[in-house]
């Protein structure tokens, strides 16, 4: 089978698990930070820099993709991984969270979403069968099935009403899903922040068998308590035998706290966010480098990381391109950043294996025990 995931070890004081997701390009060690490739690029890094930062396997949209410059040419230039030249796996969401966010451009239905294109106010209807469609041309490893994703504010009859819709749409999904041996579909839990509503989805969706299992509608403005109580009931009732992501979720303390809950995978674009804002994130702090404290500072910015940003540049050096306005320093501070989080999940990892994890990483881990 192409696609399987094997837990090699297991946390004896939570469920916190090490193993290996195999795709048809290559393997990912897991638990493992995602980078997004929102345009088919992660922002000013290069493949050849992703794979030195050790990213397995990155993020790419369908709805971007689709509008610019269109899954046809993708296709015809021979697919997602060639035409960004990334030869690792590649995973591509539904679209479904960027169509939602057009709150004031778009209409919702059973049959799917209809939508003004902020591109160019062209009317575009994507339907599940769109969203496969589009996501089979693009040939990813693993697809993302198409989702409504309530927003936090939305009343529980409102969520129960996208959950059920999630449901239908992920059969249709599956229907028109046309590269099953070479594609992964997983499926999204929705529910809001409704304990009842997330369970009575993850079982109606762990009848389906599917290759894999998310998690979503946990970033979009809820408390990161209620975030961390969602994951932490949610993640252990989708199989062991399966790979589980967590959708759109980067911060140290929310991925700590979901992988002591049983989760495999994660995406956000915060480091090259704050990387583009001149911002770094070092051992858990977030250190702004237009601050004048770092005009002088001689040190690199995190003396025990290896990634190119740390092992050539000083905080001096990054202070002054930050100040300048010149791209390479936004390029190196996204860089690190990419590097930080892909390290922190690497170094769980380890410690999972050493069974160590909750006492490596106790700082972040008072959410998940309190």
């Amino acid at each position: 089978m192409v696609f399987s995931f094997v837990s090699q070890a297991s946390c004896s004081k939570t469920k916190a698990r090490a193993g290996v997701f195999h795709t048809p390009h290559g393997i990912v060690e897991t638990p493992k930070f995602m980078p997004v490739g929102t345009l088919g690029t992660v922002k000013g890094i290069t493949p050849k820099q992703l794979k030195e930062a050790r990213s397995q396997m990155i993020l790419a949209n369908t709805y971007h993709l689709h509008l610019q410059p269109g899954e046809k040419i993708v296709s015809d230039l021979g697919g997602l991984h060639k035409f960004m030249a990334w030869d690792g796996p590649i995973l591509t969401d539904s679209g479904g969270f960027q169509v939602f966010s057009l709150s004031e451009l778009r209409q919702i239905s059973d049959r799917g979403v209809t939508f003004r294109s902020p591109r160019d106010g062209d009317i575009i209807e994507i339907t599940p069968e769109k969203s496969i469609q589009i996501q089979n041309a693009l040939g990813a490893d693993v697809i993302m099935a198409f989702d409504e994703c309530p927003p936090a504010n939305a009343t529980k009859e409102e969520v129960t009403l996208a959950t059920e819709r999630t449901y239908r749409w992920l059969v249709r999904c599956i229907e028109a899903h046309q590269r099953p041996q070479d594609q992964a579909l997983f499926g999204i839990v929705q529910g809001g922040i409704y304990p009842e509503l997330r369970s009575t989805a993850a079982r109606s969706l762990i009848e389906l068998d599917l290759p894999g299992y998310a998690i979503g509608g946990v970033s979009v403005g809820e408390d990161p308590k209620l975030i961390n109580e969602i994951v932490r009931s949610t993640a252990p009732l989708l199989p062991a035998n399966k790979p589980r992501y967590l959708m759109g979720v980067g911060t140290y303390r929310e991925m700590a706290v979901a992988i002591a809950s049983g989760v495999d995978l994660f995406d956000c674009v915060i480091p090259t966010r704050l990387g583009r804002h001149g911002t770094a994130m070092v051992a858990g702090e977030r250190l702004n480098l237009k601050n004048a404290r770092f005009k002088e500072d001689k040190l690199p910015l995190d003396p025990d990381c290896d990634c190119y940003t740390c092992q050539n540049f000083s905080r001096a050096y990054l202070n002054h391109l930050i100040k300048s306005k010149e791209m390479l320093g936004y390029i190196l501070l996204s860089l690190h950043n990419i590097a930080e989080l892909i390290g922190f999940t690497r170094k769980i990892r380890q410690a999972i294996i050493e069974d160590r994890f909750t006492e490596e990483f106790d700082r972040w881990l008072n959410l998940y025990f309190s």
